[in-house]
């Protein structure tokens, strides 16, 4: 079975494939970023990188049984504002979209039995309805807190066979996954704490996150900590570990440690749920 893995990031794929027991002869895996190719290399030394996908020529490449990647979604997420210049509202990053539109076809003109799995963020719904003419199937929603401790609802799109019932609930809470034994470093400043415990009103709002290891942590992204609270533990005054990121996307425990502390949140928070993808495999 060979693979191509589009937006590899840190090869999040290897990991589901290999959860789900499913043997890979070749993996191609298209990435830019250093640090998900170091970390992907480390992981997996077998590991074919093949650069950027705007340059992956099918003809170079065997038959391939399984195309993954979850392209960019600057345009697509909820947060951010349509943009449209002329292309379908596909604007910035996220007209690399399109890129796996262009490999899904070609590779199907190659191997008709293609599989695929595209993940996305949920989305407004002519933004989903746009994809779904593109790619030919609807797709389904899946949360990753069913399998870990991390509140991220996802789009996938795939023409696996998988069960028409939704996975069941581990219970995993932010408790089961926390470090008891934690660096100094992660730890917030008197300054941040101050900030984060009064509301702009200036009314204390510690009250709102005692019982917050009882509960999913809010989903990660590539950018957690570019300000305050957001990827923090409030109940613990300080930030979540690249381990317990980790954990939350159930991700080996030190997968990432051959990269910078920086690194591993970027991949991390860009990256898969992995129990959620290898859950999908299994229908293969």
């Amino acid at each position: 079975m060979n693979v191509l893995s589009i937006f590899d990031g840190m090869s999040c794929g290897q990991i589901a494939l290999e959860r789900a027991g499913k043997k890979v002869d070749k993996y191609f895996a298209s990435e830019i970023k250093a640090h998900g190719i170091k970390v992907s290399s480390h992981n997996y030394p077998n590991t074919i990188h093949v650069g950027d996908v705007t340059k992956i020529n099918v003809q170079n490449l065997p038959i391939i049984d399984i195309l993954i990647g979850g392209s960019p979604c600057q345009s697509f997420s909820n947060a951010n504002q349509w943009v449209s210049d002329g292309t379908d509202g596909f604007d910035g990053k996220s007209k690399l979209f399109f890129e796996y539109v262009r490999l899904l076809n070609e590779l199907r003109e190659k191997n008709p039995n293609l599989k695929f799995i595209l993940e996305n963020v949920r989305m407004k719904k002519e933004w989903k309805d746009l994809i779904t003419k593109y790619i030919g199937v609807q797709p389904i929603e899946i949360n990753s807190s069913v399998f870990t401790a991390q509140n991220r609802p996802r789009l996938y799109w795939t023409n696996i066979d998988i069960p028409l019932i939704s996975p069941t609930d581990k219970g995993v809470l932010l408790k089961d996954i926390v470090l008891t034994n934690v660096d100094k470093k992660y730890f917030l400043s008197e300054k941040a704490t101050a900030y984060m415990s009064r509301d702009r009103n200036g009314k204390p709002r510690w009250e709102y996150h005692k019982n917050e290891l009882n509960g999913k942590a809010a989903c990660l992204t590539a950018n957690m900590f570019k300000g305050v609270p957001y990827g923090v533990i409030k109940e613990l005054n300080r930030r979540l570990t690249p381990v317990e990121c980790e954990r939350l996307q159930s991700v080996p425990d030190n997968y990432t440690a051959c990269v910078s502390d920086t690194s591993r949140y970027n991949l991390l928070g860009d990256g898969w749920t992995v129990d959620v993808i290898a859950y999908i495999m299994s229908g293969l």
